[in-house]
C-alpha cells in the first residue's frame, strides 16, 4: 500500500457517480489505511472532499484553507469564497 497517491485530475472524465466512488475510495484509503493523497483539481466539489487546500495562481501559492471540522458542504463555501478573495472580484473568479 503506497503512503502516498498522486492524482491529477482524477475525476476530470468522468460522470458524477463515478466522481463520487472515487472520492469516497480516496477518504477510506485516507482514514483506514493513512494514506496522503495529493491531488490536482479545478473542481470545488472535488476539493470540498480535501483536509487542506492550497491555492495557486500564476504558478504562486496564495493561499492555504484547511477544513478542520467543516462538513464538505461548509468546506465548499469557504473554497468558493477563498476563489473569490483570490481573484478580488466576485465577477472575475480565477
Amino acid at each position: 500500500n503506497p503512503d502516498i497517491i498522486l492524482a491529477d485530475e482524477p475525476t476530470g472524465a468522468l460522470d458524477s457517480n463515478a466522481a463520487k466512488q472515487l472520492l469516497d475510495t480516496f477518504t477510506m484509503l485516507c482514514n483506514d489505511y493513512g494514506a496522503t493523497i495529493l491531488m490536482v483539481t479545478h473542481d470545488v466539489l472535488s476539493a470540498s472532499y480535501c483536509d487542506q487546500i492550497l491555492f495557486m495562481k500564476d504558478g504562486k501559492i496564495k493561499t492555504v484553507l484547511n477544513r478542520k471540522q467543516e462538513s464538505k458542504q461548509a468546506f465548499f463555501t469557504s473554497i468558493l469564497k477563498k476563489m473569490v478573495w483570490i481573484a478580488g472580484d466576485e465577477n472575475n473568479v480565477l
